[in-house]
């Protein structure tokens, strides 16, 4: 059985980091299996855990009052959930749900922003990592608005 640090070295969200950080970073992880159909998360719950999706698929839905649960993502292997933690009030504002058996390391948000306060590099690393993974949520973002709205 693999350790956090190495799902972690492996995931691509983190390939890059030292060792060591990989190891501050596995001290506020836990691996955590999600059944088909159960939630990662739900909409207004606080932001307790970022997750790290390692196998397996995830629906990132929001909820209509006309439609129900609307799916408008799908993570998986390789991805992250969880963004919302990294600034107040760290609240979810979606729902996401296993689609299929997926397996996840699961960091504390508590612990992982100690982490970076405590060390500044690995702070700026986890930084670069969530920008990236913005910019790629925006082009995606902006290609569904095109194929919704035909531009």
């Amino acid at each position: 059985m693999q350790s956090i640090a190495a799902v972690l070295a492996e995931h691509p969200f983190m390939k890059g980091l030292t060792p060591r950080q990989l190891e501050v970073v596995a001290a506020c992880g836990e691996k955590v299996h999600f059944k088909p159909g159960q939630f990662l998360c739900r909409d207004e719950e606080e932001v307790l855990r970022f997750y790290l999706v390692y196998q397996g698929r995830v629906a990132v839905e929001i909820f209509s009052h006309r439609r129900g649960a609307v799916t408008i993502r799908t993570l998986v292997e390789g991805e992250e959930l969880g963004w919302l933690w990294f600034d107040k009030p760290y609240h979810w504002h979606l729902d996401a749900r296993a689609v299929e058996l997926t397996r996840t390391v699961a960091l504390d948000v508590n612990c992982l922003r100690q982490a970076c306060e405590a060390d500044h590099d690995l702070g700026y690393e986890i930084l670069k990592r969530y920008g990236h993974s913005l910019a790629v949520r925006f082009r995606i973002l902006k290609l569904q608005l095109v194929d919704m709205y035909g531009g």
